[in-house]
């Protein structure tokens, strides 16, 4: 189990535990956490669950296959450092304590 913020982008954090094997847009939709929308259910097929990793995390997450770098030319605003999709990013213990800045809005 990792533990996750999530921060709105008013600045209000959600800090939760989010089972291994979900994703981190898995753990925002059961949580309830305003900002990621998941319109596809998490088929990489639509980059509503587009968040921005913090820049400490960029490094340490896998690297974006290219069907992930293809959905996010649809993201508002991304940041080709930092910018990810939730559904793509699966949750173990090494990703205890990742933080995520949501968008203003997902297009």
């Amino acid at each position: 189990m990792a533990k996750i913020t999530y921060i709105e982008h008013n600045g209000t954090e959600h800090v939760v535990e989010v089972a291994n094997g979900l994703t981190v847009m898995e753990g925002a939709r059961d949580n309830g956490i305003p900002g990621i929308d998941a319109d596809c259910g998490g088929a990489c097929a639509c980059s509503t669950c587009h968040a921005y990793v913090h820049p400490d995390w960029v490094d340490r997450l896998p690297a974006k296959e290219e069907m992930e770098e293809d959905m996010l030319d649809f993201a508002y605003e991304t940041d080709p450092a930092r910018s990810r999709l939730t559904c793509q990013l699966k949750v173990s213990d090494a990703l205890d304590g990742l933080v995520v800045n949501l968008p203003e809005r997902q297009i």
